[in-house]
């Protein structure tokens, strides 16, 4: 455990060395961005967050706009993120956001009674009452919220992205984190902006070939309120029945 007060220890400490390699954790008051294409680890490494916060006693309320709560402990079994228990005593809150079926926890399939998906999901209070909140992902959000695609078309998409971020900016100063995993190959430039401006952790997820291999790695492009030094670059894999691996190599 970090033995600063405002770091959130991601814990495992005897698995990997994530928490170390992140200098101790995750500032308290941060908006995390996450960004990376599909297949570069995002849910994944989102999902090592929330397992190592529960893990040191936190509360943690993860978002998937693509895994029911089925899926999802399948999923964190086979990496040997056991949550049944965080679930079962609620201090993990798993919602899944079904956007086909036109909100984020509606259950309407017609086109014309779609719900603005970003002020459903800013009202229900439980989202955000836990230490941690994950949303994976949130571009899906973005591209499926009716008043966010209408700015779009008016090129105005900047101005909605900065009155969500009025909204987060509020969260945090609770001491809260916000965790957002983003494909930014999904979204426009101008929508993606102002959140790589105002994230407080902006990590991308690289996938590199070297020769008929595939490495991963994450390049810190911003850690700002950090515990202790953090690296550029950190090699990792995700590996069935075990989960993060952090690798001694990386590719710059």
């Amino acid at each position: 455990m970090s033995q600063l007060n405002n770091i959130f220890s991601i814990g495992l400490d005897d698995r990997d060395r994530l928490n170390k390699e992140l200098g101790g954790g995750i500032p308290t008051g941060s908006i995390v961005l996450m960004e990376g294409d599909y297949g570069a680890g995002k849910s994944a490494i989102s999902q090592r967050f929330t397992y190592g916060l529960c893990e040191t006693g936190k509360s943690v309320t993860f978002l998937s706009t693509e895994l029911e709560v089925k899926g999802f402990v399948e999923q964190m079994d086979s990496l040997d993120y056991n949550v049944e228990e965080h679930l079962l005593f609620e201090n993990l809150l798993f919602l899944h956001g079904d956007l086909d079926s036109g909100g984020v926890l509606s259950s309407s399939g017609e086109e014309d009674t779609r719900q603005d998906l970003l002020t459903d999901l800013m009202d229900e209070d439980t989202i955000w009452s836990a230490d941690i909140i994950v949303i994976d992902t949130f571009d899906a959000i973005l591209r499926n919220d009716p008043k966010f695609e209408a700015l779009v078309r008016q090129n105005d998409e900047r101005q909605a992205a900065l009155e969500i971020i009025s909204f987060l900016r509020n969260v945090i100063s609770q001491g809260k984190v916000v965790v957002l995993t983003v494909d930014p190959s999904t979204v426009g430039e101008e929508a993606i902006g102002p959140f790589r401006s105002i994230a407080d952790v902006f990590i991308e997820l690289e996938m590199i070939e070297v020769g008929n291999d595939i490495r991963r790695q994450l390049f810190i492009k911003r850690f700002a309120g950090m515990g202790e030094q953090v690296g550029d670059r950190v090699g990792y894999s995700v590996r069935s029945g075990t989960g993060i691996v952090i690798e001694n190599r990386s590719v710059a």
